[in-house]
């Protein structure tokens, strides 16, 4: 594992998902899922979101996009309280989940805002 990578995914990780978060899932692991867990941080936090051609802001609201369309909806939580942490606002997040409900479905829209619900009501997000 390239530990710069690591460390830079790291960092990342804790900004968007809370220090908190990260390092209990990081002590969580053993010896099954801990190398997942390293290459998760390093290949998705490193090398996905470490570059600077996308900013923050932008990764979350296309990953609650894409998270949402797939309907892991335990991971669009986790992501929607990041994409808060990153500057998105509860009207960008609605606008996120109409694209979510064109290209997928009521069904899916609907749980998407129920789980922003949810998430909004608990962390707040900016209008």
């Amino acid at each position: 594992m390239d530990q710069d990578l690591f460390e830079k995914g790291l960092a990342q990780r804790k900004a968007t998902l809370g220090a908190d978060y990260v390092e209990k899932n990081l002590a969580a692991a053993d010896d099954f899922t801990k190398p997942f867990q390293e290459a998760m941080t390093a290949w998705c936090w490193g090398f996905g979101w470490g570059d600077e051609v996308i900013d923050a802001k932008t990764r979350s609201m296309m990953n609650l996009a894409m998270i949402g369309a797939l309907g892991k909806m335990t991971e669009w939580e986790i992501h929607c309280k990041g994409a808060i942490n990153n500057g998105v606002t509860k009207d960008e997040i609605r606008a996120i989940i109409h694209v979510v409900g064109i290209y997928c479905g009521v069904p899916q829209a609907l749980e998407c805002f129920r789980v922003a619900k949810k998430v909004i009501d608990g962390h707040g997000a900016p209008a």
